[in-house]
Order: structure tokens, then C-alpha cells, then sequence
């Protein structure tokens, strides 16, 4: 019997990736969880029934949202991670040796115990020293912060259930009051195609663009998200991504990366003419 895990991506699109063993579930108090072992992605995680990370491509969004702010901003000490309690984003940002502190904000411990027990290449940078781990709301956390965090990345779920208020102006206003001078915020920002993510990533793009005097979106391809088309927020208090982008710096590093490169920073801000409609218009019925 060939057993399989299926997405709904809109009312009449499904998405399925074949499976050959259910490792895990439960029910936390926030939302349900599942681990699937696949035969062409490796372990995947599910929460509330959509795809959240898969060990074959969870490369691409890790690196889209942590080594696109780090190449701008060259002198992040401390950062503030929402979300993310699969590890995959610290693990990028423990990379650099310039990064002083990490707190990681979780709204749900066991997304983190699972993830520890399933995903352990990923969770292994949450026991760096320089790492404090809360679990606690993301809104409440940023909320009681005032000019302390260079970089924000808001690695959060969809836009309902547990990650809601991650995408509300009330949010967006606290965040900016927690950056310092020219601190940068980099959310992950839905997709554009199908007409639901759509509407949420207009939206929050108008939240952003009221609150930040710069705000761009920049894209990338990861096969197990909604259309495989993924969007990722830049917002700053004044730093811009292409301009203030400095590849002598970043390259010299030497950190090695499966997906990111400088020339691929440049070309993600190159958006699609679709989406560009959307964003300026502010509204998903382009296509």
C-alpha cells in the first residue's frame, strides 16, 4: 500500500510527496505535529497539516533568510529570531563568528523537542553559548524591547493559528522600536501565487511599507512550499539591500553555501512583473 502526505495549497490544488513511515504525532497546545519519513525529501516536518521543513530543501529558505540581511549589514551583534523552532535559521546565523547574541523566540517548546529528536542536524547550533532560547509569544516577547537588536528575522508559520499576530502592524511597530539605529527586519513573506497566500503577502507588505521607511521583497524557489514561488521580506530603517550589498565582504568570509551567493542576492530583488503588480497595487487579483 503506498501511503502518502498531501497538502492543500488552494481550495482546488493538492500537493503530495509519497511517504513510507509516519515517525511522529501529537497534539501541542498550540497546534498538531507531524514527522514523515519521504522517499524523495528525506524527513519531513508538519504542522497543522502543511510542510514546514524537509531535509532535502529546507537549505534554500534557511540561507534565503539569514545570509541575504547578513551581507547588507556587516556589523550585526545581536539578533532576535520569532519562530523558528527548527533550529535551521540559528544554525545559519551561528555561522558567523561576529554575531555576540541570539535569543530565540518559540511560541511552542515541543516544535523544538521534536525537532531535536528528528532533526538533529539542523538544532545543533541551539546549544551555542552565544543562544537563549524563550518560549514565549513572539508579539509580547518584542513588545518590552527598545533599540537593542541589530537584525529581526521572523521565521514564522502562515499567517493564522499560532503565527497570526506575527503579521500585524501592532507587531511590525514593536519590531521597529527594537532595532537600533540601522537595524534590519527579514520575514518570510508567503507566496504570490496562489490567490490566499497572495492576499496575506499584500498584506503584509502594506503593514511593513507603513511602518519602515525601506521595504523590499526579494524571492526563491523551494519545491515544497505552496507553488514552489517563495517570497521573503527586507525591511531597515535605511540600509538597502542591492545598494548598501557588499560582496567583497561577504564572499570574504568564506562561508560555504548550498543555495545563496552574492550574484544570487542581486537577482532575487528582481521580481516577477505579476508580483510587482500586486505589491504596488496592493491587491492578489492580478492573476
Amino acid at each position: 500500500m503506498e501511503l502518502w502526505f498531501t497538502e492543500n495549497h488552494s481550495d482546488s490544488v493538492r500537493f503530495s510527496i509519497r511517504v513510507d513511515e509516519h515517525l511522529y504525532t501529537t497534539e501541542s497546545d498550540y497546534q498538531r505535529i507531524d514527522v514523515f519519513n519521504s522517499l524523495e525529501f528525506g524527513k519531513l516536518l508538519a504542522l497543522d497539516g502543511y510542510v514546514m521543513i524537509t531535509e532535502k530543501d529546507e537549505f534554500i529558505y534557511h540561507d534565503m533568510i539569514v545570509h541575504v540581511p547578513m551581507a547588507v549589514k556587516k556589523d550585526i551583534k545581536n539578533v532576535l529570531v520569532i519562530g523558528a523552532g527548527d533550529g535551521g535559521t540559528v544554525r545559519e546565523l551561528c555561522r558567523y563568528d561576529t554575531i555576540e547574541h541570539i535569543d530565540l523566540v518559540e511560541i511552542d517548546e515541543m516544535v523544538v523537542k521534536v525537532c531535536r529528536e528528528y532533526f538533529p542536524s539542523m538544532t545543533e547550533s541551539l546549544d551555542d553559548k552565544r543562544v537563549d532560547i524563550h518560549f514565549t509569544d513572539g508579539l509580547r516577547f518584542v513588545r518590552r524591547k527598545m533599540n537593542e537588536y541589530d537584525l529581526i528575522i521572523v521565521d514564522s508559520t502562515d499567517p493564522f493559528g499560532p503565527g497570526e499576530g506575527l503579521f500585524t502592524k501592532e507587531f511590525y511597530g514593536n519590531c521597529y522600536n527594537a532595532l537600533t539605529e540601522n537595524g534590519v527586519l527579514v520575514n518570510q513573506h508567503e507566496s504570490p501565487f496562489y490567490k490566499n497566500d497572495a492576499k496575506a503577502m499584500c498584506a503584509a507588505h502594506e503593514r511593513l511599507s507603513s511602518v519602515f521607511p525601506l521595504h523590499r521583497v526579494y524571492q526563491a524557489h523551494i519545491p515544497t512550499y505552496a507553488s514552489g514561488h517563495w517570497l521573503f521580506g527586507f525591511a531597515s530603517k535605511g540600509l538597502d539591500p542591492l545598494k548598501d550589498l557588499d560582496e567583497d565582504y561577504w564572499n570574504s568570509l568564506g562561508i560555504r553555501t548550498r543555495y545563496y551567493n552574492t550574484e544570487l542576492h542581486k537577482g532575487c530583488f528582481a521580481l516577477p512583473s505579476y508580483v510587482r503588480e500586486m505589491i504596488e497595487k496592493g491587491t492578489p487579483d492580478i492573476i
